[in-house]
């Protein structure tokens, strides 16, 4: 399956880095589509962006989704680093900005920076909400 998908970490955390790949790797995304926030190449008509992001937002992150609009991504999912409740600023922010904000959130906790292992359970968890949040893209 090809989709124009790409995954931005904002977290310094290996495992949201492990995670970010696992995504581009299953689905066999572009080269490229794994980056940071604020992404070395911007987005441009993407039909969605998965946001890894940490439960506590900096102000690098925040400006980048307030500047996500429907030109550079159709829709947005959030894979945060803390719990769903965490998410609901960043997504009010992106809802503002205007793009399509899927609502179920991937949540998990990456504990130590330095540790980016992933459980074969966590990441066939993962790659299931991915399939579910392809299934609502409008």
């Amino acid at each position: 399956m090809s989709i124009k998908m790409r995954v931005l970490v904002a977290s310094p955390k290996k495992k949201m880095l492990t995670l970010a790949y696992n995504i581009k790797n299953e689905f066999d995304l572009v080269p490229n589509a794994v980056d940071k926030i604020p992404p070395a190449y911007s987005c441009d008509k993407e039909r969605i962006v998965i946001l890894a992001i940490p439960a506590k937002q900096n102000a690098a992150t925040e400006k980048f989704c307030k500047e996500l609009n429907k030109t550079r991504a159709a829709n947005v999912a959030i894979l945060i680093d803390g719990t769903a409740n965490d998410a609901a600023g960043i997504k009010e922010i992106l809802k503002s900005a205007g793009t399509n904000v899927i609502d179920e959130v991937f949540c998990t906790k990456c504990g130590l920076p330095f540790l980016g292992g992933v459980k074969p359970e966590e990441n066939a968890s993962l790659i299931e909400w991915v399939n579910r949040v392809i299934k609502e893209l409008k």
